[in-house]
């Protein structure tokens, strides 16, 4: 997934908004809540979601995958993936509408119903 790609498919999202920060990271929010980060090169970047915690343990194992820098470390179930050899496009795909709809529910019942979600 390129960072075109990645950028188009988070902008379909529910309410989804970006911002460019952190050094040049595309970050995805809902709500003003992050759920997807990409930094790296355009061609190929480091994309990083909020997963469950079965995800998590399961990812954490996976060629190309590991638990995301500063966010895994601070006990959060964040997953990086660094290369396409377990998750697809498809598969990520996935990931990122899962990691929106797990921050979108930490959401205030008035915030989702101001989002439309």
């Amino acid at each position: 997934m390129t960072l075109d790609d990645y950028n188009g498919f988070c902008a379909s999202l529910p309410a989804a908004t970006h911002v460019v920060q952190w050094g040049g990271s595309h970050v995805w929010k809902v709500g003003g809540k992050v759920f997807a980060i990409a930094s790296g090169e355009s061609r190929r970047p480091g994309i990083t979601f909020k997963c469950s915690d079965i995800a998590y343990a399961i990812l954490q194992e996976q060629p190309g995958c590991r638990p995301a820098p500063y966010l895994a470390s601070r006990g959060m179930k964040w997953i990086q993936r660094i290369s396409g050899e377990s998750l697809d496009g498809d598969t990520l795909k996935d990931y990122l509408r899962e990691s929106h709809r797990l921050v979108a529910l930490k959401l205030s019942r008035k915030s989702r119903q101001d989002l439309g979600i």
